[in-house]
């Protein structure tokens, strides 16, 4: 795809992904300098404002790198420029627990989320491309975490595009992006996922794995939420869960519930495997007097008196 048409396809992903908001709505674009969020920020610039939108931009530094203070200041300069206000940069402390990736990742959710509120955003859109959906359907199947990882990441808050047409964009609007070197470690799962098994995949296959892989996600998305609903209602609606109740529900939701039971017990949700949740389907459907699960984050799950508990 040539440069003009990676632009105007990055701004027709932002539209789409903004076009039910109300007139005078603020949207931030979260951006890390990188080619994917900066294609989108630049994207949301021009667009929000057609649309009777405001746009803003947010940026995370995480402290995990050498000079990463004033990458993050560039970032608030670059946002600024593309004539997003207002612009924002928030620091964060990443835990060791739940491994770097995931760690890294839920402490820029939580800022996120925060700087939304505070600012009183009706949206944060991310730069999540097509590959980046493709990549987290393998890795959570790679990982046991069952149906969940084929739903995906929500394509409401990405731009569903390939990543040569993000770096396409920014090299037609002059955008000079930042390239993370955590990118390129094969240290990390998801790098291996990008450089060494998508690549044989498609060697294997033939073109077009990244887009099948995002196409089951959209498909199986819709039943993923409404299960993951249901299940959270029921979980919160008893505590801890009796057996009987948990007996009668259909095996997709009794597998839900209890998982939702255990992340709300302190259970951290991406190290909770489809395996995990097989041992406390067990409690119920296939008791012979064991004693406990032992989850992560130190969470205990055991049966006594007719019902399924949780503690930690």
């Amino acid at each position: 795809m040539g440069p003009a048409p990676a632009v105007a396809a990055v701004r027709n992903a932002v539209r789409a992904s903004i076009a039910d908001l109300a007139r005078g709505d603020l949207v931030l674009a979260a951006c890390s300098g990188g080619p994917d969020s900066l294609a989108l920020a630049a994207a949301l610039a021009f667009a929000a404002p057609r649309m009777g939108l405001r746009a803003g931009g947010v940026t995370v530094d995480h402290g995990l790198q050498d000079g990463s203070g004033s990458r993050a200041a560039s970032v608030v300069s670059v946002l600024s420029g593309l004539g997003l206000d207002p612009v924002r940069c928030m620091a964060v402390t990443v835990s060791a627990g739940g491994g770097p990736e995931a760690a890294a990742r839920t402490a820029r959710y939580d800022a996120l989320a925060k700087m939304a509120a505070e600012l009183g955003a009706a949206a944060v859109l991310l730069g999540h491309t097509l590959d980046d959906q493709a990549e987290t359907v393998l890795l959570g199947l790679a990982r046991g975490s069952g149906p969940r990882s084929l739903a995906g990441m929500p394509r409401r808050r990405g731009i569903g595009v390939r990543r040569p047409v993000t770096a396409a964009a920014c090299e037609a609007l002059g955008l000079e992006p930042w390239q993370d070197p955590h990118n390129a470690d094969r240290r990390f799962a998801r790098v291996r996922i990008r450089l060494d098994a998508l690549p044989a995949l498609q060697a294997a296959l033939g073109p077009g794995v990244p887009e099948a892989l995002a196409r089951t996600a959209d498909q199986l998305r819709a039943d993923a939420e409404l299960l993951e609903s249901i299940s959270s209602e029921r979980s919160r609606a008893d505590s801890p869960l009796p057996v009987s109740s948990l007996a009668g529900m259909p095996g997709a939701v009794r597998t839900r519930v209890l998982r939702s039971a255990a992340v709300a017990a302190g259970c951290p949700a991406g190290a909770l495997t489809a395996g995990h949740v097989a041992r406390l389907e067990e409690l119920v459907t296939d008791w012979h007097g064991q004693r406990w699960v032992d989850l992560p984050g130190g969470v205990r799950a055991s049966r006594r008196s007719g019902q399924v508990c949780f503690e930690n």
